[in-house]
């Protein structure tokens, strides 16, 4: 596990010097990426530089890291979990290693196949790698994007880096980006491969990037992301789903120093624990919640350890603690993220590197394996389709009736189109609402303008795949994932994500809808597979999510603290903060809960001060000892 940077230009560098300087400052934003290790490598066009974090201490794990001759240069971060089996498929070809890393395993994989080398990898990664003979960069992302990629390109130069913050730390001029600030208000995170820099941009979930020098960059998809539901017996499915979790387990276990799970009280970290612990009778587990009743989950992850067995290790968040590590946790995150359960993810790594340098995960599961209950709602509607001739007259009479009426949001979405009513796991504000707060707001970038491709591309399926389809391109890389890998990588901690697998997404991906979602529960296979394996209380136990008890903070607590953000911000040129400060004093009062709303604007703000406002940018002082 590793950050890394760098820097590609069209020119012969005859400032090479000032190159090296540059790469060498972006290298020392990612520290917390790799603090046990770092490397460059330079020639006439590239500088590449990188940080190690050690995990498996196989010879040769420094990069960059050369092969053919050093024709071939890598930079790599992330994990192969089939890079033993792979190697030795290239020894019987002839390949020949001076390393036994995963990294010198794609190197040889580049080597043999190319482009087409990202199609054996099963694993989380991003990856550059720069051929001095074809003098030609080439840059991978893992399928599901675990793994993060950021580009940018200025004058002759192509930066890269495992964070934005890199790139953005020696960028000469930089632009906001007011269209993926609309974005971030609806979805609560900067929707890939947008970030609120215009000159910096992401590399999607299973992409390539090719640069040759002289020429555009020019970006590929190797791995769709796609359900092809097959019909067979219920039983074949689940045999299917235990098998695959099980080797997947097995494979993300793969390490050098120990190996921990992070443990809520659902069934998702449950499986992976209860997995984990046959390879692994000492593994430890680690749990936060809170100590207002409803919004913690320590009671029962308690009660799963002890079931399974393993030690759990666990902790109380205040709201003041909460408030003090917050600029840490914005300033961590790279772009705004405005999930609430982010910042106890990021107190969750920072206890658990106390004890592991490696933890699991059960991120993922609901995606793949229809997981949210919003995905009943198709059933719940079913009616309106009858009523399809009138649905529009019926959606502007559900207009005229006062917000809070029950019945409104009932009328509401049923007569509204999939495509305009679901925009995936989170919906922050509408675009009305967006109108009247933006003061410079773009009517030809609605939502739609990010999740129409995604219905284009899954027309031919069901509404509950549609909407699995949704969170799948959006939610599942622009919260899940950008959120494991910055709260973790920010205390140097390894995340592994065993759901989140090429393998078991094969599996997954054949599963119809009506067994995903079927006997009025969720993840109906994946609860049926967990049998016997997970404790029976947590098996059928509604899902909590990581509730986070914001509502009640920003009422008390919280109040001085968000209204000081709301005041103070210097975000007037772009918004009208009075607009917020009704929306606090409204939830204040009990008008309406407006916690998560206000979550989101306090976050952006937050982000604001430390990137834009803030005269010199560099990590905030408020990390919490």
């Amino acid at each position: 596990m590793c950050g890394f940077a760098g820097c590609l230009t069209d020119r012969s560098l005859t400032e090479k010097a000032t190159y090296d300087q540059t790469v060498h400052t972006m290298t020392k934003m990612l520290v917390h990426r790799g603090p046990d290790d770092s490397g460059y490598f330079s020639d006439d066009h590239i500088t590449m530089g990188f940080r190690r974090l050690s995990i498996i201490d196989l010879d040769g794990g420094h990069q960059p890291l050369s092969y053919d001759d050093e024709r071939y240069w890598l930079t790599f971060n992330g994990e192969i979990y089939n890079f033993i089996e792979l190697r030795e498929n290239l020894i019987k070809e002839g390949y020949t290693f001076k390393t036994k890393s995963d990294s010198e395993v794609i190197l040889a994989l580049y080597s043999k196949y190319h482009s087409d080398a990202t199609k054996y990898l099963r694993g989380m990664f991003a990856f550059v790698i720069w051929d001095k003979k074809e003098q030609t960069l080439f840059a991978a992302r893992d399928q599901f994007g675990i793994k993060p990629f950021y580009y940018a390109i200025q004058d002759d130069n192509f930066f890269y880096a495992s964070e934005s913050k890199a790139i953005y730390k020696i960028l000469k001029s930089k632009t906001f980006d007011e269209d993926a600030l609309q974005d971030y208000m609806t979805f609560q995170f900067v929707p890939e491969p947008e970030t609120l820099t215009h000159e910096i941009q992401m590399l999607a979930p299973g992409c390539t990037l090719t640069k040759k020098l002289g020429e555009a960059p020019v970006i590929n998809r190797y791995f769709h992301r796609e359900f092809h539901p097959v019909i067979k017996p219920e039983a074949d499915y689940i045999k299917s789903v235990r098998d695959v979790l099980i080797d997947s387990v097995k494979m993300h276990m793969r390490s050098d120093v120990p190996v921990g799970s992070f443990l809520s009280g659902g069934i998702d970290s449950s499986i992976i624990v209860a997995i984990a612990k046959n390879f692994n009778p000492h593994l430890e587990t680690i749990s936060v919640g809170f100590e207002r009743e409803g919004y913690s989950e320590l009671d029962v992850a308690q009660e799963t350890a002890e079931k399974l067995d393993v030690k759990n290790y666990s902790m109380i968040i205040t709201p003041e603690e909460f408030m003090k590590i917050f600029p840490n946790f914005v300033f961590s995150m790279d772009d705004p993220l405005a999930d609430p359960a982010a910042v106890p993810q990021y107190f969750l790594a920072k206890e658990a590197v106390k004890h592991v340098k490696v933890a699991l995960t059960g991120e993922g599961a609901d995606e793949l394996f229809g997981g949210y209950t919003i995905y009943h709602e198709p059933e719940s509607l079913r009616a309106f389709k009858y009523t399809r001739p009138i649905n529009s007259a019926l959606n502007h009479l559900a207009r005229l009736i006062p917000e809070g009426v029950k019945g409104r949001s009932f009328l509401m979405r049923g007569t509204t189109p999939l495509e305009d009513r679901y925009v995936g796991n989170a919906f922050i504000f509408n675009e009305t609402e967006k109108h009247a707060f933006f003061k410079n707001y773009d009517n030809k970038h609605p939502f739609q303008t990010i999740t129409k491709p995604f219905y284009v591309e899954s027309k031919a399926y069901d509404p509950i795949t549609q909407m699995q389809f949704i969170d799948m391109h959006t939610w599942l890389n622009g919260d899940l994932l950008h959120n494991a890998d910055r709260t973790t990588m920010a205390h140097s901690l390894e995340l592994r994500t065993p759901f989140i697998d090429r393998e078991v997404y094969k599996v997954a991906s054949t599963i119809p809808a009506d067994l995903r979602i079927a006997h009025g529960t969720t993840k109906y296979i994946l609860r049926k597979a967990a049998e016997g394996i997970v404790p029976d209380h947590v098996l059928n136990r509604k899902k909590l999510g990581f509730p986070v008890p914001i509502r009640f903070w920003l009422k008390d607590e919280m109040y001085d603290w968000a209204r000081s953000i709301i005041n103070e911000s210097q975000t007037g040129q772009y918004l009208n903060k009075d607009y917020f400060l009704k929306l606090l004093e409204d939830h204040r009062n009990g008008v309406r809960d407006n916690s998560r709303k206000l979550w989101a604007v306090l976050t952006f703000m937050t982000w604001y001060r430390l990137y834009v406002e803030a005269p010199v940018f560099e990590q905030p002082k408020e990390l919490l000892k």
